[in-house]
């Protein structure tokens, strides 16, 4: 007999999230030293493909220009019934944030090595938003030392299981 009116929890803590892509390759380049949730300013054909999952953070990164920070390089693909009223794919897109977080935040990435890197990118409460990370970039030795570390923690936790 089925069960009736049993549903799967999402895989996010939050139930009003839904994530539409992650930056995975982030993690592993990069050494993630803060964050921070902004919005987007997008047109009706990206929130409608974002919606269908359509999207890409590879290669995509955020500048500060004249005191605002634009996401570049993220591919949100054509909505396939737009039509004429189409976007580009690659259009640099203005990330939604106070100027004291732009202060606080962004302007640390314009100094000494770190660069904004979009994490993930997703829904809350029907909004697109941006899990923005301050970064620092990974030497090949510290990706190493991460997998080394990462494959000793999986080890332990098999030989927990099976005791």
């Amino acid at each position: 007999m089925a069960q009736k009116g049993k549903k799967k929890k999402a895989s996010s803590s939050d139930p009003n999230e839904r994530v539409v892509t992650q930056n995975r390759k982030a993690r592993h380049n990069y050494a993630v030293l803060d964050t921070l949730e902004c919005g987007m300013v997008l047109v009706g054909s990206e929130v409608k493909s974002l919606r269908v999952g359509k999207a890409s953070l590879e290669e995509s990164y955020a500048r500060v220009r004249d005191g605002e920070v634009w996401l570049l390089g993220c591919d949100i693909q054509e909505y396939v019934e737009a039509n004429r009223f189409n976007h580009e794919p690659k259009r640099p897109r203005k990330l939604l944030l106070h100027r004291q977080e732009i202060a606080k935040f962004a302007s640390p990435a314009t100094q000494g090595g770190l660069t904004l890197v979009p994490l993930k990118l997703y829904f809350k409460e029907g909004k697109a938003k941006v899990l923005l990370g301050l970064c620092r970039g990974k030497q090949k030795q510290d990706k190493r030392e991460t997998l080394r570390k990462n494959e000793a923690r999986r080890e332990i936790q098999q030989a927990m299981r099976r005791r």
